[in-house]
């Protein structure tokens, strides 16, 4: 049998919320209704997420979670974060909601993928699918900093444990910081900065971010490092 399909019923506290969120990301509200159940239903093209109202629910505390395979990840994600830009006046990588930037996942074979948590503490979790991957950015991290990089990118960005992850990166950094390739170095100064931020600690995410860019670059390594520096950007708070 063809042509099934599988949809997710996800928890939030409010359905008007939600559907305002989500709004901002591109998607369409094709269904509400209030009674007897808060329920509505938000389109993005052929993704569909449906939600139930919880009045008491705490969003802190959700384990609501669904996969979303995409064939363009990037495109998606810079969507994404534009429409946040729209409507915050920046992308939101704090709090609930916010949104990850895309990496590579250890623990996903080294498919690259992001996130967003939503106003209902749901991880709705964007993927690439491994037809759709190039194989020169399917490889797995060289060097001692890009392994430690990788893993807490498993602990932060996977897992949420975003005060493991800055713990594992601030040792790795003190450890292999002298001599490493800005290749490795600057994308974990920008990741470590990113993670100071969820964990409200601005002063220090402002010092690291600092150090990252105070690294000199060649054209070219500019140009391979454009996705970290731009993850510095979006670091800047909104005028």
């Amino acid at each position: 049998m063809v042509g099934e399909r599988t949809v997710p019923l996800l928890p939030c506290p409010a359905i008007d919320e939600i559907a305002d969120f989500y709004g901002c990301l591109g998607f369409t509200r094709t269904y509400r209704q209030q009674r007897p159940n808060p329920y509505v239903v938000l389109e993005r093209e052929d993704i569909a997420l449906h939600f139930f109202g919880m009045p008491d629910f705490d969003p802190a505390a959700s384990y609501g979670s669904c996969l979303v395979v995409v064939p363009d990840l990037g495109a998606l994600h810079a969507a994404f974060a534009a429409g946040m830009r729209e409507r915050y006046g920046k992308v939101l990588i704090a709090g609930i909601p916010r949104m990850t930037r895309p990496r590579q996942r250890k623990n996903a074979d080294g498919l690259t993928g992001f996130a967003v948590i939503d106003p209902g503490g749901n991880w709705i979790r964007f993927t690439a699918s491994p037809g759709d991957t190039p194989p020169s950015t399917n490889r797995q991290p060289a060097g001692r900093l890009a392994e430690a990089l990788a893993n807490a990118v498993v602990l932060g960005d996977s897992k949420g444990d975003t005060g493991q992850a800055i713990k594992m990166l601030t040792g790795a950094i003190r450890r292999h910081e002298v001599g490493a390739p800005a290749a490795d170095l600057v994308p974990a100064l920008a990741y470590l900065a990113e993670l100071s931020i969820r964990a409200g600690d601005a002063e220090q995410a402002s010092a690291l971010a600092a150090r990252a860019r105070s690294i000199e670059l060649s054209a070219t390594e500019r140009a391979d490092l454009a996705d970290e520096l731009q993850a510095l950007a979006d670091l800047e708070p909104a005028n």
